[in-house]
């Protein structure tokens, strides 16, 4: 009741509602517009009425609602209907009171008890204060007595390991200064020094010596100990990667480990090295250093802003530059091996009391070696100051790019070295393969200068010799000689470095089809070219020092491309074969006009009657008149037109036969030996021939032979062909029955043979030239597009023929030639050496 005192107060002196609730009786004839539902809630009927409904919203404003009511022009309605609601809010109000009386009655009564339960409470807290506070009084005292002698047992345990750790390094320092002292200053165990000096460094910086004055006084000695050790441990191990001594380095390494800065020290000599190698690099390419050593900056000799030497000074520049690249080099190979050798040191010393590998100590997992740091930034520095001077320096970049053969031998000079000295089983090299490549790529930029300047400068002379605008012209022998010692030249300038080579070469195989494609534009085509019956044209002697020119160029590129080794060949030779393409197209067509006209000669063997009979013809000595005429034809030959492409072949016809056969010694041997062959083939196919026939056949194979021989190859050297005509001049004058076993057969082709013996056989067995009524000269073409075999079924249908004829039953009519001719079809069709037959 207490609780709900203050409300009623509240309710008291202030006309709510729910005072009026308590009092409310309604007044008889009052009208409303709104009357009560028992089934719904007042709320309900407010949210639908226009005026009510504001009060429900969350930001009803009673401002705004009393504003509105006075302007709307019914204030008095309005006022109305909201006593009318809150008399109805007041009975609803008193409805749920009353309909809750005996709820509300109970809850009053529980209060009543929480109240009484509350007092309890209250008074049992404060007896419990009351205890506190008199516990509190009893135990402070304790409590402070306590913690003062807990601080002082702290304070004395402290102290007490103070006094301690500073007896132990008293002890230890003692120890180092009686080493110190006793030893000679080089006989110094620094490496036990070092350790007592880590020692001693650790207690002081562990327990926070540091403030007590004797410790104080012993740190300062200790520093300038730790600072003699420093000095002199890196003495011993500069020593010894300079001397490449794997014990001193390994003692150098130790006195720094037991110090606790091997992995400090290792960087720091790692970065030292690798500045050395940086400094090195472009104190080589310094050109104002490079001038101020070969004459001074200001006279004769200097060098101006744009790095090129004043007059007089470009010799001593030069000189004074390759001096500086080789001082480099040898620079650059000490670094690398001592960083090297300080690696393998570190990869296989081990600390002797803790087993540590001291490479595990200076790198973790991963992390890349000594000796590729410091290669990568040798590298980067290297390809960074060539890059500046080609850029910057107009002399640098002539010198490199016409020395850069010089230079290339140099760097790989170098990555030799390094690669042979660092060359121990079991150890990894100082440079991977990739390291060198890397290297190399920083020389390309003078590389790609270097192969431009050769390209252009024998393409200079490859136009000059062959104007793009001019044809007719053709080149003196010797502006062909200066390209070909050009070429030889810039062979031999890299020939000792095989990837130089290779890339030269690369280059003068493209002068090279220049030169084949420039030469090709200048030969001369046409009737004029051709025509072999009169002297030699103008069109023809130009031909025909093309030829000698690129017959000049070939011998002369493929002696030099011998001397190479083997991959030289499969560089130059696709563009050489182009060159000797070309010079065999300058004087083809002259050589197959000729030996159209000599094979047209030949032919006229079938215009030529032999099968008269009688003593006459047979003591008859002169040739045939076709055979005059090709020997005509051959001497003209020979005299206008071999005479100047072979002028030696007329004073040592032997010459023909050495290793190095010209161009045009071929086209003679191939045009000799299709003469001989051609001769023989439609030799076999006259018909018929008698005894006097032979022997005037004989007589032309004779004179053809002299002519060949002497006019244009010696026959004794043509192989094949020549045997053939030697076994064929006998073969004529055997009998049938003498045939089948004689080795004369053996030189011959089976062709051959089998067109001989149609002469020997009844004109019923028809050749394949009689039975397909076909003209000597195209039988020819098809015998030179057909194989033996070929030529052998073609031969086969004539005898199956003729075997038709006659009749099969009846073997005493058929010819003895036709039995001859099925076994040797049968048994020498393999065996039978083939003939060459197609032209040349």
């Amino acid at each position: 009741m207490a609780a709900a005192s203050p409300s009623l107060h509240r309710s008291s002196v202030s006309p709510s509602p729910l005072k009026r609730l308590s009092t409310f009786k309604e007044k008889p004839g009052l009208t409303t517009t709104i009357t009560p539902n028992s089934s719904s809630s007042p709320l309900d009927s407010f949210a639908s009425d226009p005026v009510f409904s504001a009060f429900l919203s969350p930001d009803f404003s009673s401002t705004k609602f009393s504003s509105h009511a006075l302007t709307s022009g019914s204030a008095a309605a309005s006022a109305e209907r909201l006593q009318e609601a809150i008399r109805l809010l007041e009975a609803q109000i008193r409805s749920e009171v009353l309909s809750r009386h005996n709820d509300l009655l109970s809850q009053l009564s529980s209060l009543k008890d929480a109240d009484s339960a509350l007092g309890v409470v209250r008074s049992g807290i404060s007896a419990l204060q009351s205890s506190v506070r008199r516990v509190r009084l009893e135990i402070a005292e304790p409590h402070r007595h306590v913690r003062l002698q807990t601080v002082q047992l702290s304070n004395l345990h402290a102290t007490s390991q103070l006094l301690q750790a500073t007896v132990r390094l008293i002890r230890q320092s003692k120890k180092l200064r009686d080493l110190v002292s006793a030893a000679e200053p080089d006989k110094l165990d620094i490496a036990k020094a070092a350790q007592l000096h880590h020692e001693i460094q650790t207690l002081c910086e562990e327990n926070a010596l540091s403030g007590i004055s004797v410790v104080d006084e012993e740190m300062a000695w200790l520093a300038e100990i730790g600072t003699q050790l420093r000095s002199e441990g890196m003495r011993v191990l500069e020593r010894g990667m300079g001397s490449l001594n794997q014990a001193e380095v390994g003692s150098g390494l130790q006195v720094f480990y037991n110090m606790g800065e091997l992995k400090d020290t290792v960087e720091g000599l790692v970065t030292k090295y690798k500045s050395q190698g940086v400094k090195s690099i472009a104190a080589a390419l310094d050109m104002k250093a490079i001038s101020a050593s070969s004459g001074g900056l200001g006279g004769p000799g200097g060098i101006h802003r744009s790095g090129t030497p004043q007059i007089g000074g470009g010799a001593k520049a030069k000189e004074g530059l390759w001096q500086r690249m080789g001082i480099c080099m040898d620079q650059l190979h000490s670094v690398v091996v001592a960083v090297w050798h300080l690696q393998r040191v570190l990869s296989k010393k081990r600390d002797p009391f803790t087993h540590v590998l001291f490479l595990d100590v200076v790198l973790q997992v991963g992390d890349p070696t000594l000796t590729d740091r410091v290669w990568e930034a040798l590298v980067k520095s290297f390809a960074s100051q060539l890059k500046s001077a080609f850029t910057t320096s107009s002399f640098v970049k002539e010198i490199f790019t016409l020395g850069y053969p010089k230079l290339f031998s140099t760097m790989e000079n170098l990555l030799d070295r390094i690669s042979r000295d660092t060359d121990v089983k079991g150890v990894p090299p100082a440079i991977s393969s990739e390291g060198k490549d890397q290297m190399l790529a920083a020389l390309n930029i003078f590389q790609t200068a270097f192969l431009s300047h050769c390209w252009g400068h024998l393409s200079e002379l490859v136009n000059n010799v062959f104007p793009v605008s001019s044809r007719g012209i053709i080149p003196s022998k010797e502006q062909i000689s200066r390209v070909i010692v050009r070429i030889q030249e810039e062979i031999e300038a890299v020939k000792l470095n095989a990837h130089l080579t290779l890339l030269v070469l690369r280059e003068i195989s493209k002068i090279l089809n220049l030169l084949a494609e420039r030469a090709e534009f200048q030969i001369s085509t046409g009737p004029e070219a051709r025509q072999v019956t009169g002297p030699a044209t103008q069109s023809q002697l130009k031909n025909f020092t093309l030829c000698q020119h690129l017959q000049e160029v070939h011998t002369r590129i493929s002696t030099t491309m011998s001397e190479l080794p083997a991959i030289a060949s499969d560089v130059l030779s696709p563009s050489l074969s182009r060159v000797y393409g070309v010079a065999c197209d300058s004087v083809t067509s002259l050589f197959q006009a000729m030996l159209d006209l000599l094979e047209n000669c030949i032919l006229q063997i079938h215009d030529q009657n032999f099968s008269v009979q009688g003593l006459d013809a047979a003591v008859d000595n002169s040739a045939s008149p076709y055979m005059e005429e090709l020997q005509k034809a051959v001497l003209h030959f020979r005299t206008e037109f071999l005479s100047r492409l072979l002028p030696s072949s007329l004073t040592n016809r032997t010459s023909t036969s050495t290793s190095s056969d010209t161009i045009c010694i071929g086209l003679v041997r191939r045009m000799a030996s299709r003469v001989l062959t051609f001769f023989i083939r439609h030799a076999a196919l006259v018909r018929p021939l008698s005894e006097s026939g032979k022997l005037r056949m004989a007589r032309d194979m004779a004179e053809l032979e002299l002519a060949v021989s002497q006019s244009l190859f010696p026959v004794e050297q043509l192989g094949a062909p020549y045997r053939a005509l030697r076994a064929f001049r006998p073969v004529i004058f055997l009998e049938t029955s003498q045939l089948e076993g004689s080795p004369l057969l053996q030189d011959l082709p089976l062709s051959v043979i089998l067109h001989h013996l149609y002469s020997r056989a009844p004109e019923e067995l028809q050749s394949p030239l009689q039975l397909n009524n076909l003209t000597p000269l195209k039988y020819s073409i098809w015998l030179d597009s057909q194989g033996e075999d070929q030529v052998w079924k073609g031969i086969k249908a004539t005898l199956d023929e003729y075997a038709s004829k006659v009749g099969v039953s009846e073997h005493k009519d058929l010819s003895p030639v036709y039995f001859l001719m099925l076994e040797l079809g049968s048994s020498l069709s393999e065996k039978s050496p083939p003939l060459p037959s197609s032209k040349s």
